[in-house]
């Protein structure tokens, strides 16, 4: 079928509105018509060159809307039902047995794969010249193939145009916090960088019961919005030392736990510089920078660890239905962060998103669609 979709055809150069063509379903296979679909870093970090991906591409993993068709073979999701669209994992290996999916010993091939396992393509041009495919999912176009694995469906009374976040951005700030560092009542907390995930982390941290939550940034409007959705403490980095300021809030332990959402690497290196003695970090940001640090004179010498953490170790079906629950329950106000663009001004949206301007673009794909 016809679709439209916002193609990277070089890296560092804009999104292209195209005309493709969405191959037929495989009988594992489930056809979205997309609603919404959120703004990610990690599209433009791939978009921009940070990281290598084959172009052109359509990327977009943040999708939400309708399911149109399904595969012979496909067994919990139907026609009509409305969905969020997440990550691909096998189901089988010994990571998604164990029930950690996000350790799925096919993870890369499915998310960061750009064809279909037997080799064929998702989308193609007229001229059958191929398009590359992204998390399996490609979300910035009007409709996506996509496997059960990706889907989570939602009640359709919820709204599909602010769920798509959901599905990276905010599972990921939600799962570091709640689901790797496990962080307990009572503790401290200092997440680096207020974005997307940043405040995803902190409104998570406020959730499991931290009691020194310390926001970082570099711009006061996402400060004293950290503030407002949680954070006890706000650290502008323009104006003040963290390190130093971070000691004198923890009484010079420093904290229970760090997250670092920048990439930045003195930004990690100081995420790790404010742990208290068995402190633990989380760098989790996609970045092309590296983190230096000395194993005896960082980690071992104050018993700290570093852990990485990929979609804060979230199983989608699980943790959604999780966040919207929050979210109704008025302790996870992520519809806050969210500003809404026309698809055909997905540029905007990404300039918006890299300036600051805005904290979590989404892009209404269907104008039609109504709650």
């Amino acid at each position: 079928m016809k679709v439209q979709a916002a193609v990277v055809n070089e890296a560092n150069k804009p999104y292209v509105l195209e005309e493709l063509n969405l191959a037929d379903l495989q009988d594992d296979e489930i056809r979205v018509k997309i609603v919404a679909t959120g703004v990610c870093h990690s599209d433009d970090a791939l978009r921009l060159g940070h990281w290598p991906y084959p172009l052109p591409a359509v990327f977009g993993h943040e999708g939400s809307g309708i399911v149109e068709e399904t595969g012979k073979s496909v067994k919990n999701v139907k026609v009509g039902d409305h969905v969020v669209l997440a990550y691909a994992y096998c189901s089988h290996c010994q990571g998604c047995l164990e029930g950690a999916p996000v350790s799925c010993e096919s993870w890369l091939a499915l998310n960061w794969g750009s064809v279909r396992a037997d080799g064929s393509r998702y989308l193609t041009r007229n001229d059958g010249s191929a398009i590359n495919n992204f998390y399996h999912q490609s979300s910035f176009a009007t409709h996506a193939n996509v496997k059960e694995q990706n889907v989570v469906v939602v009640p359709k009374d919820e709204d599909l145009r602010i769920l798509g976040p959901l599905s990276c951005g905010q599972m990921t700030g939600f799962g570091t916090v709640v689901k790797a560092l496990e962080v307990k009542p009572g503790t401290s907390i200092a997440v680096f960088g207020a974005g997307a995930v940043g405040l995803a982390a902190i409104m998570a941290a406020k959730i499991a019961g931290a009691t020194t939550i310390v926001a970082v940034d570099i711009l006061d409007s996402r400060l004293e919005l950290a503030k407002e959705l949680g954070a006890t403490h706000a650290v502008n980095t323009k104006s003040e030392d963290p390190q130093e300021t971070i000691r004198k809030i923890s009484g010079g332990k420093g904290v229970n736990y760090s997250i670092d959402t920048t990439g930045v690497s003195a930004a990690m290196k100081t995420s790790i510089d404010v742990l208290a003695v068995r402190g633990v970090a989380a760098p989790i940001a996609i970045t092309n920078k590296e983190l230096t640090i000395s194993t005896t004179g960082d980690l071992a010498s104050v018993g700290r660890s570093v852990i990485g953490v990929l979609m804060g170790a979230t199983v989608p079906q699980i943790s959604i239905p999780e966040l919207i629950a929050y979210y109704k329950a008025g302790k996870f106000p992520y519809d806050r962060l969210i500003k809404t663009y026309d698809f055909a001004d997905i540029n905007q949206a990404s300039a918006d998103s890299l300036s600051g301007r805005t904290i979590k673009p989404v892009l209404i794909v269907d104008k039609s669609y109504r709650p």
